[in-house]
């Protein structure tokens, strides 16, 4: 494939006119239209419509623009990480997690990592679920972290780790604080649900199809876990919660649990790894043994 023609298709799809292209990169118009046109010849679809003043992309258009974006961002990933030896004799160790892993789980397995190895650097970047998946993808991470039931990508592979327990919480002194529900009784309240792209909503919204009840009661949408459950500790709303970080909450007496009709939660959390690439990543191996040995200490 002609990956000059395909750098234009790219800076083309990304900016959704031919002419801002040719500016941005410096050449003529014609010159841009040419090597799309090339492009499209090469691999036999088209992958741009003219849309008014600007374009779109074609289905075919946006999965291609799709993989030339991870293809030049591993090239940008190959070039910093060139820099980085050359400077200092060893790649960063650069690190995607949700919300859940990177507060809870991280931070005692990166304990052990500059413990044993002090001069390391370390980046860690924490988003929704979604937009991990995302950093991985376009080599902005070496290593994710995910909690995720469903809608595994085809290009990560995905190590299980462990089960977390989910609950349900509400202000202490709610009237169905410590109290057994129906999930249709318990969507009726005032539910702070997180943000778009969290598998934590997901989950909820997954369940309420699941029990044949209506979904939840929206009372407020919170960007990030602790803001909703320190919301919650406020004494507004109900909320789906990982256990493990509402032990200060419950002892204060500022949240308590309402128990669900039937309802276990246990959510998988997975090391996430670009696929067939868990052996390219020498600078990933030392970490990857903590966490394997804190996880699964038998084997």
């Amino acid at each position: 494939m002609n990956l000059h023609a395909l750098r234009l298709f790219a800076k083309v799809a990304e900016l959704k006119s031919v002419s801002k292209a040719a500016e941005s990169l410096r050449i003529s118009q014609p010159a841009v239209t040419i090597q799309v046109r090339n492009l499209e010849k090469e691999v036999g679809f088209p992958l741009i419509e003219s849309k008014g003043r600007g374009i779109t992309l074609t289905p075919n258009g946006k999965f291609l623009y799709e993989q030339a974006r991870r293809l030049f961002d591993l090239e940008n990933d190959i070039e910093h990480k060139i820099a980085q030896v050359r400077d200092s004799g060893a790649e960063d160790l650069n690190i995607a997690a949700s919300y859940i892993p990177a507060n809870f789980l991280l931070p005692k397995w990166l304990s052990k990592y500059k413990t044993a190895f002090p001069t390391r650097k370390v980046n860690v970047k924490t988003e929704n679920t979604q937009q991990v998946i995302e950093q991985l993808l376009h080599y902005k991470a070496d290593l994710a972290f995910v909690i995720e039931e469903n809608d595994h990508h085809p290009d990560i592979d995905y190590q299980f780790l462990m089960n977390l327990e989910f609950c349900f919480i509400a202000p202490y002194h709610h009237r169905l604080a410590g109290k057994t529900v129906s999930y249709e009784t318990l969507m009726r309240e005032p539910f702070i649900l997180r943000e778009e792209g969290s598998s934590t909503k997901d989950l909820l919204l997954a369940l309420c199809k699941l029990h044949k009840a209506p979904p939840p009661n929206i009372g407020m949408q919170l960007y990030g876990l602790s803001v909703s459950i320190q919301t919650v500790a406020a004494g507004f709303g109900v909320m789906l919660a990982p256990s493990i970080a509402l032990d200060n909450f419950i002892r204060q007496k500022q949240v308590a649990k309402i128990y669900v009709e039937g309802i276990e939660i246990n959510r998988p959390v997975f090391l996430c790894t670009r696929k067939n690439e868990i052996n390219v990543l020498p600078h990933a191996g030392d970490f990857i043994h903590i966490i394997n040995s804190s996880c699964h200490p038998g084997l």
